[in-house]
């Protein structure tokens, strides 16, 4: 019997057919540079399940011959950067925005449409319960992957993570840990329970999620080739009610893409 590769190599040809899967499944494209990424969140996957080589795993997940192993491919090579608070302006114009008279007297629905673990929902979640003031508000939090998903709903995050969240923020919404919880805290169940985290595909058919009056979907349309992210906005866009804002990374823009949005100021856009 021959011994197990310690590092397992991948050709041109296997890395264009997981690059064209990973668009086809998710619109992200993967730049060949993004090669040695792969390689090295792959690897210790492809030990796990004994598999020998990168064409077996590819044929592996596209007979399913392993349940559910599309979607951990999809956890392993999605971008999950995020913090709190993270692009302050956004939560200023956010917390000016729910302190007006009209929102404070109805439900305010929010779409966090790219949520990863949960730093980013919780921070809007903070903002909409100090501000408005009252419960009658609700925030869905959604993202491809999985693996974040389940991490953001027990909202649980080392002390550090939580450096750049308001100190009143902090001592409200914040449990802090104790004894072999020391150096990490937990989000309070006053902002879960008005949160729900769904994973959602934004380049598939996208589920009845009814109509927001923000949609934050920050940071990820840099990865989505510019066909596919137009797909994405013309979808999205469709749960925005008019007048309802919609909020994108700062590095990012919907200018050139649908004519139904006006910006109000860099990287925040209002549907007339």
């Amino acid at each position: 019997m021959s011994e197990y590769p310690v590092s397992i190599a991948i050709d041109d040809q296997e890395f264009k057919q997981f690059q064209q899967l990973l668009l086809e499944k998710t619109g992200i494209f993967l730049s060949p540079v993004k090669k040695p990424l792969l390689t090295g969140r792959l690897n210790r996957r492809l030990r796990e399940l004994g598999v020998r080589s990168y064409a077996d795993y590819y044929r592996a997940i596209v007979l399913e011959e392993f349940p559910d192993e599309l979607q951990i491919l999809i956890n392993c090579l999605t971008t999950n950067e995020t913090a709190f608070f993270r692009e302050p302006r956004h939560f200023d114009f956010l917390r000016d925005l729910c302190g007006r008279p009209e929102f404070l007297k109805r439900m305010v629905r929010v779409w966090c449409a790219a949520a990863s673990s949960g730093e980013e929902p919780y921070s809007i979640a903070m903002v909409l319960a100090d501000t408005l003031r009252h419960d009658n508000w609700e925030l869905i939090a959604s993202d491809v992957n999985s693996e974040v998903l389940d991490q953001a709903r027990v909202g649980y995050y080392a002390l550090q993570r939580g450096a750049d969240i308001p100190k009143h923020y902090l001592q409200r919404y914040c449990l802090k840990g104790v004894g072999q919880h020391a150096g990490a805290f937990v989000i309070g169940p006053e902002l879960r329970g008005n949160i729900r985290f769904q994973r959602i595909n934004l380049v598939e058919p996208l589920p009845a999620l009814g109509q927001f009056d923000v949609i934050f979907l920050r940071n990820a349309l840099i990865y989505f080739p510019a066909d596919i992210k137009l797909h994405v906005i013309e979808q999205t866009r469709r749960f925005l009610k008019l007048g309802g804002h919609f909020i994108v990374g700062h590095s990012e823009t919907l200018l050139g893409t649908v004519s139904d949005f006006k910006p109000v100021s860099p990287s925040i856009y209002r549907r007339i």
